[in-house]
């Protein structure tokens, strides 16, 4: 068998860095912080740490919004700060992953401030203008993710910018070379400071239409979808020339030894498949979201499953995201019963894992969040981020030993049941069951690297197997709360279950499962 890469390996530790662990009182997770919890992520067994952007900004949209590339935010630590992450991290076999955030820029970064001084600046074109339409208003009718039109008008010199997201967050000119160039320098910045790989942020929005032609109508759109979904992205989403973009970008990465490119892609999978790369190649890792949008039944996390093994190309490795930063928290979305089997969902499928922050212990969205929303995709649209980036609980004191000042966001309340503290020495907890799942992988290299073959899929459970050249390993996820009985024709030995406390049984041909119980069987 062909030698895996590291990243074929891994399951990849997201930290919204502002929650994650405050180091100087102030409130807010930085570098320091997360160096010091080093430790407990060896100990918890992921192999990298995917940190939100660490780069100087106005914190409009939390990091998202860059001033500087080349800096690390004072709030987060210094370059020295990063250096000691980074250092400390690769001494306990842990890599660093950094968002990477292509699509626009801060109207604070130096480049548009250039840009915006006259229409005839050599940096205009740095950016996406556009003239009035002919009443006054935006030029075209693009329309922003968080609500509204996606142009601002610049009064000063009489033209529109675009924005995909805040109005303070400027969209990028990726059909000019000079931006092409400086770009993909801020990559080779961090790569020569041994940064392990980037997490590429709305990636398939990097490259628009250069005619700026209206989108079309959505005609599937309803009120609960998000509102830029009343257009269909013809002529802003996933155009062709993004695949061009990507392939400098990963032509970038490839000096480098054993680098990654992971990719956001809010897209159906027909087309997130493409993002490997045809012609050339593209991201290693192009994010599959779909389970963590999927109805949370068999019947819909089978379909995610089934439909990509169908459509994921020879030479693509699956990666899979169960929770993100934009989206409520699997202790929310299913329960805290069923969060233990989408923990094992999610480390017996083969490929990557990107698991975010607080899953291990089934940290909780923030049931008061601020208002105003911190958040501005909250103020504008009302579909608030905010209370899925809850500060990571560390133990039951009143600040959960986040911070020993004021946190930024609310905690989620709950830390004397839900903290690492509580659950750590506890044999029984999600905590402890996220650790053996995670050492369950190590041991089992049949659950990176074979084949995924289904199984059944009932009114209440999913069953598959994973095969290698000589071991099998059987599946079997009740996600209802009622007890159900499994058949697949076998015999085997439960290695695992969600309960932890079925190790050791043998099963002859079918397996009896407790409401909210998933079991792995060695066949």
């Amino acid at each position: 068998m062909t030698e895996l890469h590291w990243w074929q390996r891994a399951v990849i530790y997201q930290i919204y860095l502002r929650s994650f662990q405050d180091s100087d009182g102030d409130g807010n997770g930085d570098l320091d912080g997360v160096r010091r919890r080093l430790d407990y992520l060896q100990w918890l067994g992921v192999d990298a740490l995917w940190l939100s952007p660490i780069h100087p900004s106005p914190l409009v949209d939390n990091g998202y919004d860059v001033s500087d590339y080349l800096a690390v935010h004072t709030m987060l630590g210094t370059l020295e700060d990063f250096r000691r992450l980074v250092e400390e991290a690769h001494a306990r076999d842990l890599r660093v992953i950094l968002d990477w955030v292509p699509n626009h820029t801060a109207i604070e970064h130096p480049w548009f401030q250039a840009a915006r001084t006259s229409r005839e600046h050599p940096q205009r074109d740095w950016y996406i203008w556009a003239d009035p339409a002919p009443d006054g208003g935006p030029p075209n009718n693009w329309l922003s993710v968080f609500g509204g039109s996606a142009w601002a008008l610049d009064k000063a010199t009489g033209q529109y910018y675009c924005h995909h997201f805040d109005q303070t967050q400027a969209d990028l000119n990726w059909h000019n070379p000079e931006v092409r160039n400086a770009m993909l320098e801020t990559l080779r910045f961090w790569l020569e400071r041994g940064v392990d790989g980037f997490r590429v942020d709305a990636t398939c929005l990097i490259v628009k239409d250069r005619q700026l032609r209206d989108n079309p109508g959505n005609p599937d759109f309803t009120r609960d979808m998000a509102p830029d979904a009343a257009l269909t992205p013809r002529y802003t989403r996933d155009r062709p020339a993004v695949h061009e973009v990507l392939a400098e970008v990963r032509a970038v990465v490839e000096v480098y030894p054993e680098r990654v490119l992971l990719g956001e892609l809010y897209l159906p999978m027909e087309k997130i498949v493409h993002y490997y790369g045809e012609r050339r190649p593209e991201l290693h890792l192009p994010l599959n979201l779909h389970l963590a949008w999927c109805d949370w039944t068999p019947e819909g996390v089978g379909e995610v499953l089934e439909r990509y093994r169908e459509l994921l190309p020879e030479h693509g490795w699956p990666a899979w995201i169960l929770s993100t930063h934009d989206a409520d928290r699997l202790a929310n979305r299913m329960g805290p019963a069923q969060a233990r089997v989408a923990a094992m969902l999610g480390l017996t499928l083969p490929g990557t894992l990107s698991l975010y922050y607080g899953a291990e212990i089934g940290l909780t969205d923030i049931p008061d969040p601020p208002e105003p929303p911190v958040d501005p995709q909250g103020r504008y649209t009302g579909r608030n981020r905010d209370p899925f980036r809850a500060p990571m609980q560390w133990d039951d004191s009143r600040q959960a030993s986040f911070t020993d000042g004021e946190p930024w966001l609310p905690l989620a309340g709950n830390q004397d049941r839900v903290s690492v503290a509580t659950q750590r020495d506890d044999p029984h907890s999600l905590l402890s069951l996220y650790r053996r799942l995670l050492a369950l992988r190590r041991e089992e290299p049949v659950l990176v690297s074979g084949a995924l073959e289904p199984v059944a899929r009932t009114a209440r459970c999913l069953v598959y197997r994973r095969n290698g050249e000589d071991r099998q390993l059987l599946v079997a996820l009740n996600m209802s709360a009622k007890p159900a009985e499994v058949d697949f024709g076998a015999t085997g030995q439960i290695l695992l279950s969600t309960g932890l406390d079925r190790a050791g049984e043998m099963a002859h041909g079918s397996l009896e499962l407790r409401g909210d119980e998933g079991v792995v069987v060695a066949l």
